[in-house]
Formats: structure tokens, C-alpha cells, sequence
């Protein structure tokens, strides 16, 4: 299915915030599995926001991709565990 920009941007965030609710922590590492569209994931890790781990199963969220989904996540109106 062909998706427009805006549309494509959208998935994008959306995966990035995915990524982020379902991470786990690997000895000091926010990680998650990537069972997301290969595009996404290398555009997200082209935007810094977390590892190619090409050959890996799971990713690295770095600082600003936790940052950015925390933000998605309130935008989206989502509340975290522990937030009020």
C-alpha cells in the first residue's frame, strides 16, 4: 500500500511510540523488539532516535527517541504508568 507523506510520518511516530511502550530495560539500555516495517526502523535510526541493529533482534531507544515518544505518547493523549 502506497501512503502519502503525511501519512508515512504518521506510521513513523507511531512506531517509534510502540517501540517505546513495549521496551524493557537491558542492563541500563531501553530496548524493544523490532517487529516493525524495516523502513520505519531505518528511518527512525537515520533521525538518531534509536540503533540499526541490523543483525540484532531489538533495538536501542537512545535519549532523544524516549524523549520524542514521551512527547508522542501526550500528544496522543496516552498516559504512562506512573504519571499522573
Amino acid at each position: 500500500m502506497k501512503y502519502d507523506d503525511k501519512l508515512r510520518g504518521q506510521i513513523k511516530d507511531l512506531t517509534l511510540m510502540l517501540l517505546y511502550l513495549n521496551s524493557f530495560d537491558d542492563e541500563g539500555c531501553c530496548r524493544s523488539w523490532k517487529g516493525y516495517d524495516f523502513d520505519d526502523l531505518n528511518k527512525l535510526a537515520e533521525e538518531g532516535y534509536v540503533s540499526e541493529g541490523r543483525r540484532a533482534k531489538s533495538v536501542v531507544l537512545y535519549d532523544d527517541g524516549i524523549e520524542r515518544a514521551r512527547d508522542l505518547c501526550v500528544e496522543y493523549g496516552i498516559q504512562l504508568p506512573g504519571e499522573d
